[in-house]
């Protein structure tokens, strides 16, 4: 070799190495023992220092990856945004269908089809523009005519859509292929709800008469331009969908999902929901009973307030004893509310005395937490009764009115287990006050179609969804007394229609609120219903599932707001790259 490279293979030693070597050379075998544990305590405390220094510059980021299997009681027919009527249904349509805005857990909205959108002054009219890159599932744009195709179909009487009266009034006008305009009729503060209807393509839905929408294949095989779209679909023997095996859309308008794979199997009943979460075949349920809870003792349950209220509500057309304020005073004294929510509901519930939903209205209770015990809460109900001029007939066990006749009437509600529970309750306070009561069940569809829409009852043992926006409208004001309007109580108050009026109109959040406020005073100093409590929406959801964010939930498939930052796995990276 050359000797102008000889140097290559020369051992080079440095100076304090051939030194070191001299040192431990020269050591006792005892001080060797002592001079290797010190530089095995130095390279271990180095490792712990360089340990520390990486945790303090390095994050765990989500990544892609990871499935999660759901267990949903009932089976969906219509995963459909204008036709879904079940949870089954809403729970697919809210993961496979996009809408021009996307409600946040935290009461806002974000951009989902649409790029962006303006409000005249007026708040008449609302234009938006949808985003370029927006496509569904099958590759095809989404435009214009797929936003007017969804609206007008919610509003044709012949499919009587469960969103038809959220369109009732409003027009939709193509600009463009990538804007559209809605005009109302007046101004409408909760409007951007509505835009968050889920958009069908029109390509697909178009050759579909209205008459033959609920007969599709299209409902239980369906394209949107959700966050996820179909990848597999198992039938039972009679064609019914059973399991859903969804998938990330890498195209979806807000950035693909963490979690790539998404099972939904489907249960007739909670009995069997909670058998397959306990063979571990399911990893998350949903809504099951607070006492069901105790069977499978799962080891991550997330709760939020449901803005729900649950209500006794009178009928004074059939029952002319509650047009006596003492009768309804003292019938809503009696009631042990805070035995219901821990007896009956496992402290999965807030007790509430007017109309809103603590959530919505944050002062909507006055609720204190002081208590009565039974003997006090029939001693005063017997006060509020004799001061009306009631007296209790000991020989017949009632009370009677010389003008007002027998304190007597029949409370019906419907065939489902906390419901049942719950009146039991409410019938042995009232019987301990001495008033009879004639308790009646019904099945669910038996009650709603023979006995509500008819106005069939005395009293009501009821619930009612208000949603996620303060209007109170269809559920109080005296226009909305008969079917299809959904006051219950069957409520009459020339100021209280005013103030919701004033409420559902007024574009400022104050004035909207400060209305509000008034109309639960006005309500509660009228007692036209005894309001018991407002329960809480149960997830039971593994650990390993990080970025959810429930915050307001108005049905259970609104647990998927945020489902595109949901995430299992991580990688960890330095601080500088991830942000």
């Amino acid at each position: 070799m050359n000797d102008k490279f000889s140097f290559l293979l020369r051992r080079f030693e440095l100076p304090i190495e051939k030194a070191l070597k001299n040192i431990i050379k020269d050591l006792s075998p005892f001080e060797k023992v002592i001079f290797g544990a010190l530089i095995g305590f130095l390279v271990i405390t180095t490792l712990m220092l360089l340990n520390s220094v990486n945790r303090f510059l390095v994050s765990d980021v989500p990544a892609y990856g990871g499935t999660l299997t759901e267990g949903v009681v009932g089976f969906p027919r219509f995963i459909n945004p204008i036709l879904a009527t079940t949870d089954a249904d809403r729970d697919l349509t809210a993961l496979l269908y996009s809408g021009l805005l996307r409600a946040t857990p935290d009461r806002g909205f974000v951009h989902d089809l649409a790029e962006s959108y303006t409000i005249a002054d007026d708040g008449l009219t609302y234009s938006f523009v949808i985003k370029e890159d927006a496509v569904f599932h099958d590759g095809v744009s989404v435009t214009t005519d797929d936003i007017v195709f969804t609206i007008l179909r919610a509003k044709d009487p012949v499919l009587k859509s469960p969103k038809r009266a959220n369109w009732d009034g409003v027009g939709v006008e193509k600009i463009s292929d990538h804007e559209v305009v809605f005009t109302l009729l007046r101004p409408y503060a909760p409007f951007l709800e509505n835009v968050t209807i889920g958009i069908l393509p029109s390509h697909i839905w178009k050759e579909v008469e209205p008459e033959q929408f609920p007969f599709s294949d299209r409902n239980t095989e369906p394209i949107g331009s959700g966050p996820y779209k179909i990848k597999k679909i198992e039938r039972n023997g009679s064609g019914v969908p059973e399991h859903y095996k969804l998938e990330a859309f890498d195209k979806y308008t807000l950035g693909k999902p963490y979690i790539n794979t998404l099972t939904f199997n489907f249960y007739t009943g909670e009995d069997e929901l909670l058998l397959s979460y306990k063979k571990g075949q399911i990893d998350a349920l949903n809504s099951v009973a607070s006492k069901s809870l105790k069977e499978i003792n799962p080891k991550r349950v997330e709760q939020v307030p449901l803005p729900r209220i649950f209500a006794i509500f009178f009928n004074q057309n059939q029952a002319p004893i509650f047009s006596n304020y003492e009768v309804r005073r003292a019938l809503d004294v009696v009631i042990d509310k805070e035995g219901i929510v821990d007896e009956v509901l496992g402290g999965y519930a807030t007790i509430i005395n007017g109309p809103i939903p603590p959530e919505l209205l944050p002062r909507s209770s006055d609720h204190t937490s002081e208590e009565y015990n039974e003997k006090e809460r029939v001693a005063e109900a017997k006060d509020i009764l004799e001061s009306g001029g009631w007296k209790f007939d000991e020989e017949n066990l009632l009370w009677t009115h010389k003008s007002k006749g027998d304190l007597s009437f029949s409370l019906s509600t419907s065939n489902v287990n906390e419901l049942k529970d719950i009146s039991k309750l409410i019938v042995t306070s009232w019987e301990k006050l001495g008033v009879k009561v004639d308790l009646q069940i019904f099945d669910v569809s038996d009650l709603n179609q023979n006995v509500i829409r008819p106005r069939k009852y005395s009293s009501l043992l009821f619930g009612e969804i208000v949603g996620r926006e303060l209007d109170l409208f269809a559920f109080w004001h005296s226009s909305q007394r008969n079917d299809p309007g959904l006051n219950i109580a069957l409520y009459a108050n020339i100021t209280a229609d005013a103030l919701l009026e004033k409420g559902r109109t007024a574009t400022d959040k104050r004035t909207q609120i400060d209305s509000y406020k008034d109309f639960e005073k006005e309500v509660k100093t009228d007692s036209p219903a005894i309001f018991l409590y407002s329960p809480d929406f149960i997830y039971v959801i593994p650990k390993q599932i990080k970025g959810l964010s429930l915050g307001s939930v108005t049905t259970p498939a609104e647990r998927f707001l945020n489902v595109h930052e949901w995430y299992i796995e991580t990688d960890r990276v330095w601080n500088f790259f991830s942000n």
